[in-house]
């Protein structure tokens, strides 16, 4: 596997430990999340240099990324739009709203961001296999990017994990394991088979180091596509925060690099029945408390204990943000809102994200003249019926 020349390896944020690029994470010596370094004073990158290079994926950004992109597993994820709404703008009174549309990624969801560079890392590293529990989207993107790189992949899902991901699971060729109840459930399924195959690399939620890697250039895309003016709020539909924690650190290093002056506020929006880090935020602690009975139709953000909540909570601090949870009824609304009036698709877990924003912006969290964006992180498509079947609730 080629590495890009500032890349250093693997720091433990635990025990402060580095390990080398190919270490499958987490931590051998403690347990804790591997988080990728950088010289950052051996980059030599300007505003002009990147705005000359094709926007078609993210790998435009390589000098920044562990690997090159010519030794890289993609299919071309990322340079996703950052769509105006005007009318969501207007309604929550503040100078501009802008969808950051990553329902347009391979497999329609954010998810590839993270699995090109840690299947990436799973072939370099002599990998046959890779497995993972998701509660749909991570396991569609790590069948396609498995099949991509033809290694074997092994997913459990939830039994209520959506059909489509189901179904494109098997027809990429994966092993499925469908679980009865909850993402915990598949979770714990995983773990136990995972005990038992050797053979077997996982590309589970920071176990792996590269998802949030790969994530974070949803930060520096949008930033650019911002023309290099940071926005004032980020809201980000949060489950165990990895695209969170990724678009923060890809502001931090702008600023290290000398790019932008400022990093954005970074929201956190959750759910009413499943709502740990809204809950430790507003307590003030640095830590969660496991949520101890998860219920909301937002199946991709149902995690009653993320692994690294505390990480997503001091990102939120650093970055003066925040975090909010709104209802089921109010998320599935807000999808519908915003289809019938800027026509972008949202499914029920993004559009979270969408409800957060409204909720923030009736408690004035943001001035007139802010900028908001909201990152949509699936394709609407992928749980329509749960969206329609809220409308026909209405009798719509």
């Amino acid at each position: 596997m080629e590495t890009t020349d500032a890349f250093l390896g693997l720091d433990c944020r635990g025990c402060g430990e580095r390990f080398d690029a190919l270490t499958p994470g987490p931590c051998p010596e403690c347990g804790g999340v591997l988080d990728p370094v950088y010289d950052y004073d051996s980059i030599d990158l300007s505003r002009a240099d990147i705005a000359g290079r094709p926007f078609r994926t993210m790998w435009r950004y390589e000098e920044l990324l562990p690997f090159s992109r010519s030794s890289a597993v993609t299919m071309d994820e990322g340079a996703t739009p950052l769509v105006e709404c005007p009318r969501l703008a207007e309604s929550m009174g503040v100078a501009r709203v802008l969808i950051k549309d990553e329902g347009r990624n391979p497999t329609g969801t954010f998810k590839d961001r993270g699995h090109s560079p840690a299947v990436s890392a799973a072939v370099a590293g002599g990998a046959t296999d890779i497995a993972l529990a998701s509660a749909g989207n991570a396991g569609q993107s790590a069948s396609a990017y498995a099949a991509r790189a033809g290694l074997n992949a092994h997913v459990f899902l939830p039994s209520r994990a959506g059909f489509t991901q189901k179904a494109m699971v098997n027809v990429h060729g994966a092993d499925l394991t469908v679980v009865e109840g909850r993402l915990d459930h598949a979770g714990a399924a995983f773990r136990d088979a995972l005990a038992t195959h050797d053979d077997w690399q996982s590309t589970a939620t920071f176990d792996t180091p590269y998802r949030h890697e790969g994530k974070k250039t949803m930060g520096y895309e949008l930033i650019e596509q911002l023309d290099w003016a940071v926005p004032d709020a980020v809201i980000y539909p949060t489950g165990g925060g990895v695209g969170l924690i990724g678009i923060h650190k890809a502001a931090t290093e702008l600023q290290e690099l000398g790019l932008i002056d400022d990093r954005p506020g970074m929201y956190a929006a959750q759910s009413t029945g499943c709502a740990p880090i809204v809950e430790a935020w507003e307590a003030g602690r640095d830590d969660i408390e496991a949520w101890e009975t998860p219920d909301t139709i937002c199946g991709g953000i149902e995690v009653p204990n993320p692994g690294a909540a505390a990480w997503v909570l001091e990102a939120m601090r650093e970055s003066n943000g925040g975090a909010v949870s709104t209802t089921d009824a109010d998320i599935l609304e807000s999808a519908a809102i915003v289809a019938q009036e800027e026509g972008l698709e949202m499914g029920a877990t993004p559009a979270a994200a969408a409800s957060g924003a409204w909720a923030l912006a009736e408690r004035n969290e943001f001035s007139s003249d802010a900028t908001v964006v909201i990152i949509n992180t699936g394709a609407g498509n992928k749980d329509a019926d749960i969206v329609r079947s809220h409308l026909m609730g209405q009798g719509v």
